[in-house]
This record gives structure tokens, C-alpha cells and sequence, in this order.
């Protein structure tokens, strides 16, 4: 019944029609990555203290017939959401061996892409793209094992459109110098899809305490740095192959960026003729 829509989502689209008592287990589910879902109704209730009958009144709130259809979706999500490389791999073999892969990517791509657009939020993005045109914010990119060339990449386009940009180094054992200039002033722009890295997950934990406003891009089950996000981008992300596709991240990063280039047109334009002066002077590229 709910193949497209997340449990995670739904819980919080519903809300506003839970019971004080149905928000507790919402509430833990939610704090717990849903983990706490896997246990019986009855540990379930006692961990969230609530009745088991409020646990089924919550799952068919949800749409599920009952307990054991709201626990199957979540094993599912969490099975997806955590799906190893080989399995991938194994999930992504055609089943006659006759489609080429370059035909399955470019099939699995424009889903991914189109299905990125269809749950993107023209108003959050408009409010991102404000934060990131503010010249007198700092703003600080860091990507994860998978993501870090997505990082890199936003980096390089902003730090010529715009000053006080920052790629932050791979180590956590020099993002303490960084995090203290992470006041109210500073956006912290994460990406992390799943293997969800914890150092991530520490920094924008620390980044939040700090006041800052975080940026999150991540897959389509979310990663857990999304409860200290303030903007969110959720990106799908399967395509035929081990490893997950990222192009989908990099269309939203790309439409920014031109977003963000056309509200800083004077102070960009400006900018790039100088980094061309740069250039130029400095001979780093033949002109021949």
C-alpha cells in the first residue's frame, strides 16, 4: 500500500491527526531511525509508555491493516536503507542478461531525477538558495566517503561566485578550528547518503549547538543528520551497479548554483573578472 511513501514520512505527515499517546511512539520511532519498530508491540509499548492498543490505532493511522504490516514496511526500510554494495549488485543483474548497462543507467538516471523533482520543494529551495546568496554568511561543505567529490564540486562553483566558502577537510581532527566559527551566521552544507557516516552526524550535531544552519542533502530514506538539518534535500539514488548514483544530487547542486549566481549577478560577475585577470596573469592555461 505505501511501496512509495516511507514510513518515516508518513509519521510525520500524520502529526497533526495523532493522539499525545501516538506521537510518543511516533517520537521514538523517528528518534531511533525506527529501529525500535523490529522489537515485539508489546517491548515497543513499554519502551515508548504507551498501550499496544495505541501502537495498532497509530499503524492503521498510517494505512496499515495493522502492527505486523507497519513492522514489514519498516524491516523493508531499514533493509533498503542499509543494503551493502554485493547485495546491490546481485539486485542489479538483468534478469535475460540481455539489456546493456548503459541502457539500464540511463533508464535508472532519469528516474532517479525525476523522481528527485517530483518531492522537491520549490519554496525550501528558493529559502536555501536565499542562504547560500547572503554574502555575510560563511558557508562550510563537507561530504562523505561517497559524496565528498558532490562537496567538492558545489564548492568549487561557490567560492567563485561568493567569499566565505569553506571545503573542510576530510579529517574530523581539524574541524574543531572550523566549528568555532560556526555562529548563527554560518550554514554548514552536509552531504550523506546511506552507509550514513556518524563523524558526519557529530559535526552537525556540534554545527547546531554552534548555531548554525544546516544543509542537508542525502538519499531518499534520509540520513540520521536529517533531525539537525534545518533544510533538507531528500535524492534518489539506485541504479544498476554497486555503488549508489549521485547525479541527482549534482542536478540539485547545479540548479543552485546558477539560483545563487543570478542573485549575486554584480558581485559574481565581478568576482569571475577578476579570477580571469588571475588567470591570465598568471599563465596557468595555454592561450594559444
Amino acid at each position: 500500500m505505501h511501496k512509495k511513501t516511507l514510513v518515516r514520512d508518513l509519521l510525520k505527515e500524520k502529526q497533526a491527526e495523532l493522539t499525545a499517546a501516538e506521537r510518543k511512539v511516533s517520537a521514538v520511532l523517528l528518534d531511533e531511525q525506527l529501529l525500535t519498530g523490529l522489537q515485539s508491540i508489546n517491548r515497543l509499548a513499554e519502551f515508548a509508555d504507551v498501550s499496544s492498543p495505541t501502537i495498532i490505532r497509530l499503524a492503521r493511522k498510517l494505512g496499515f491493516d495493522g502492527f505486523s504490516g507497519l513492522q514489514d514496511a519498516i524491516r523493508d526500510e531499514i533493509a533498503a536503507r542499509m543494503k551493502q554494495p554485493l547485495a546491490k549488485l546481485d539486485a542489479s543483474k538483468p534478469v535475460g542478461g540481455s539489456d546493456h548497462i548503459v541502457s539500464r543507467f540511463i533508464e535508472a538516471v532519469s528516474s532517479n531525477i525525476n523522481r528527485t523533482l517530483e518531492r522537491l520543494d520549490l519554496a525550501e529551495f528558493d529559502q536555501v538558495a536565499g542562504l547560500l546568496s547572503d554574502p555575510t554568511r560563511r558557508l562550510y561543505l563537507l561530504g562523505g566517503r561517497i559524496t565528498r567529490s558532490n562537496a567538492h564540486y558545489f564548492f568549487n562553483h561557490l567560492q567563485i561566485i561568493r567569499p566565505q566558502v569553506t571545503l573542510l577537510d576530510s579529517s574530523p581532527s581539524v574541524w574543531p578550528q572550523s566549528l568555532l566559527d560556526m555562529d548563527a551566521g554560518a550554514v554548514l552544507i552536509v552531504f550523506d547518503i546511506r552507509r550514513y557516516e556518524k563523524e558526519l552526524e557529530k559535526l552537525a550535531d556540534l554545527a547546531l549547538k554552534q548555531g548554525a544552519n544546516i544543509v542537508l542533502f542525502t538519499d531518499a530514506w534520509g540520513s540520521p543528520i536529517e533531525k539537525y538539518a534545518q533544510h533538507c534535500f531528500r535524492a534518489t539514488v539506485e541504479v544498476p551497479s554497486s555503488w549508489d548514483s549521485t547525479l541527482a544530487i549534482n542536478f540539485l547542486i547545479e540548479a543552485l548554483v546558477a539560483e545563487v549566481q543570478s542573485r549575486s549577478s554584480d558581485q559574481s560577475a565581478e568576482r569571475i573578472a577578476t579570477l580571469e585577470q588571475m588567470i591570465g596573469e598568471s599563465r596557468i592555461f595555454r592561450t594559444n
